[in-house]
């Protein structure tokens, strides 16, 4: 079996995963914009014409970088959650884990951070295929906040979303249905609790805390807890990180 001077053997050379791999390398060194299928060939001293037969356009391959980054992200916590479970965690504990999970898979991985929570990639558009995995996430947030709520753990909100509901059918599907009052806000508040853990996270890797507290990891934690109180979550104080 032929090996290049890379070290990849040569029957690799056309596989979406060997491409792929130099694609994650480019993400980091150059970031999205610096990704093509001529480029990963160049990066990686692989044939281009293995390259495009398995990604013929930048948007295939940004879309396989994409939902493989949602799916590994999402497995992440998802694992956290099992692992939470089976230890008889608190619905705040299982919070704590499956953040946890997300932000040391982010630190692990801030080309893929960048190319699912960074900024729009100019002219690509993620397609269809690209809803389920990036729903894994969200999905085992609104897994706890729904146990956490049949199991009696959240405390009723002082406040109640004005008006009509604020969700489409997509977000109520994905937890089950609206639950009665004093909790029927309880999807709404679950967005702001992700959209609030996806923004912190944005701060973290990108390095907008680091100048404003003592203890980064600390304060994640803190900052989770504050944002579990917004859906009447407590999350249990634990100093290990």
């Amino acid at each position: 079996m032929a090996v290049s001077e890379t070290g990849a053997a040569q029957e690799d050379f056309g596989s979406p995963a060997a491409v792929k791999a130099v694609a994650r390398r480019l993400l980091t060194e150059a970031g999205a914009g610096g990704l093509s299928p001529e480029a990963v060939a160049r990066e990686g001293s692989l044939p281009a014409d293995d390259v495009r037969a398995v990604f013929p356009h930048r948007d295939d391959l940004l879309t396989a970088l994409v939902i493989d980054a949602y799916d590994a992200s999402g497995a992440a916590m998802e694992k956290a959650d099992e692992t939470a479970r089976e230890a008889g965690a608190s619905a705040g504990a299982r919070l704590l884990a499956v953040a946890r999970a997300l932000r040391a898979w982010s630190f692990a991985n801030p080309g893929e951070f960048t190319l699912i929570y960074g900024s729009p990639v100019p002219g690509y558009h993620a397609p269809p295929d690209t809803v389920p995995p990036a729903s894994r996430t969200p999905a085992v947030l609104a897994g706890i906040v729904r146990a956490a709520l049949e199991g009696g753990e959240l405390t009723p909100p002082r406040r109640a979303v004005p008006g009509p509901p604020l969700l489409l059918p997509e977000a109520v599907q994905l937890f089950g249905g609206v639950p009665e009052a004093p909790f029927s806000d309880i999807i709404e508040r679950g967005i702001v609790l992700w959209s609030g853990l996806i923004g912190l996270l944005v701060f973290q890797v990108f390095s907008r805390t680091h100048d404003s507290v003592r203890d980064e990891s600390a304060f994640f934690d803190y900052a989770i807890a504050v944002a579990a109180e917004s859906i009447g979550l407590e999350v249990p104080g634990d100093s290990s990180h």
